[in-house]
């Protein structure tokens, strides 16, 4: 894919970039090298000043990055504002906490045989980041804020055809006074990521992307001895119980299948509803489904906007006629709008099977499957059998339902009467094929940190 702004909404290449010469790529890293050895020895407190710097210029220019967001990959303006809003509070967070998620941890000196025994949380170098488009600086701050943070310095590669945003947040963290080089974007195309990754000054990588993409780096960084954190996506099952609001959780389902044009990893794509409740769930969903306007992104008017790419529409489009081609229903959408751009209408599907294979993978798309079952054990069997495991979400106010929801569901994140989200302050990530590692909250700082044990006997002669 060449690395260009292209607009999801007429099609247009609106801005194009030249990929970085060998020579370019080889400064670039060199610099990132030699700026980690001085970095990792400024203080946590000057860190946590320059994060706060960001989040007050990042504020300022929330209404530009907005729109640029808009423009790359065609979620709506009110949708990239929120983005940019999260991006100001996850620095903020990690400005305020990160003195004090650095403090050594004292051990039990005593059980030990020392004087003194601690834990320190030191930087290990320069981490790679290898970033999605969907949610372009959210995705990247993400990794950005506690990496710097934590003393590491950042490289990266994001998606390409979200090229200017990835500019931008180098441009951020310069003007907010990191020094020159602790955070920087390579222009780069995926065949080169495997260069980059072996090479001796990374110390680590983080990816948000494809299964694939995340075998082909985890193969990597097994080869060369390298920490990762993975986030590979999901298809994530959202539960619906009779003793629920249905006006609540209707609601819900249709902000979380609509989310960021559908193109969102954690929010609900399969939907298990009890058969109590079913036809009405049903009729609420279809409705105010049907009811969303799709359209430009930048009009305040709009629900829904272009999906990002037209690949990613062609895809869309061949897991939906699948379906249906095997017996699927579609209620409501279910074919391409005929206007220019990449949009794709909600959709809402029935009668799903195994033998189809949006069953099995992930439509990153506004498509939701609709099942019916008999009771929450079913429909925990129903979602467990999935290779992803990132979100999970349970409509109940039954505490025996989500006691047995929490100890049951097979996902990285439980979340109960809300939409799956993701917050600074809580850990993030998945398990199976969903990937493994963690980002956000104390956790995700310390992936990338080098937990050094430190013992200390009696002085000599004392």
């Amino acid at each position: 894919m060449a690395i260009a702004t292209i607009s999801p909404v007429t099609g247009e290449v609106l801005k194009s970039f030249d990929e970085l010469t060998p020579e370019e790529l080889e400064d670039k890293l060199a610099r990132a090298a030699a700026a980690a050895a001085s970095y990792r020895l400024t203080r946590v407190e000057q860190r946590a000043s320059w994060l706060n710097q960001a989040a007050d210029n990042l504020e300022k220019d929330a209404d530009s990055v907005s729109t640029l967001i808009t423009t790359e990959m065609g979620k709506t303006y009110r949708a990239a504002q929120e983005e940019v809003a999260k991006c100001v509070r996850g620095l903020r967070f990690y400005a305020a906490n990160g003195p004090e998620f650095l403090q050594n941890l004292p051990g039990d000196a005593n059980t030990v045989g020392a004087k003194e025994t601690y834990v320190t949380y030191q930087p290990i170098g320069v981490v790679l980041a290898v970033m999605p488009w969907n949610l372009p600086l959210w995705q990247a701050m993400r990794f950005a804020a506690p990496a710097l943070t934590a003393g590491n310095v950042g490289v990266l590669k994001h998606a390409s055809n979200v090229p200017q945003t990835a500019l931008y947040m180098e441009q951020l963290f310069r003007e907010a006074g990191f020094p020159d080089d602790v955070f920087q974007t390579l222009l780069i195309s995926s065949r080169r990521v495997e260069q980059v990754l072996r090479d001796d000054r990374i110390a680590a990588a983080t990816l948000t992307g494809s299964e694939p993409a995340g075998r082909s780096m985890a193969t990597i960084t097994g080869d060369v001895i390298k920490r990762m954190v993975l986030e590979l996506g999901g298809s994530d099952p959202f539960i619906v119980m009779p003793s629920t609001d249905l006006e609540r959780a209707t609601d819900v389902a249709v902000k979380a299948r609509t989310l960021n044009n559908g193109q969102s990893c954690i929010n609900g794509k399969r939907f298990f509803v009890h058969a109590d409740i079913y036809d009405a769930f049903l009729d609420k969903f279809v409705a105010k489904m049907g009811a969303l306007v799709v359209g430009d992104p930048m009009d305040a008017a709009t629900d829904v906007g272009p999906l990002a790419t037209e690949s990613g529409r062609a895809d869309v489009e061949a897991y939906v006629e699948d379906a249906v081609g095997k017996g699927a229903k579609a209620l409501v959408g279910g074919k391409r709008l005929d206007r220019p751009g990449w949009f794709y209408p909600p959709t809402v599907l029935t009668g799903i099977t195994p033998e189809m294979n949006m069953y099995h993978e992930e439509v990153f798309g506004p498509v939701a499957q609709v099942f019916s079952v008999g009771s929450l054990a079913e429909a925990l069997e129903q979602a467990n059998a999935h290779p992803y495991g990132l979100g999970s979400n349970l409509w109940s106010q039954d505490p025996a339902e989500r006691e047995l929801f929490i100890r049951d569901v097979q996902s990285g994140m439980a979340f109960i009467n809300g939409n799956t989200t993701s917050y600074p302050e809580i850990p993030f990530g998945g398990v199976k094929r969903s990937g493994y590692g963690r980002e956000l909250s104390d956790l995700g700082m310390r992936e990338f940190m080098n937990a050094k044990t430190v013992w200390i006997g009696a002085d000599v002669g004392a």
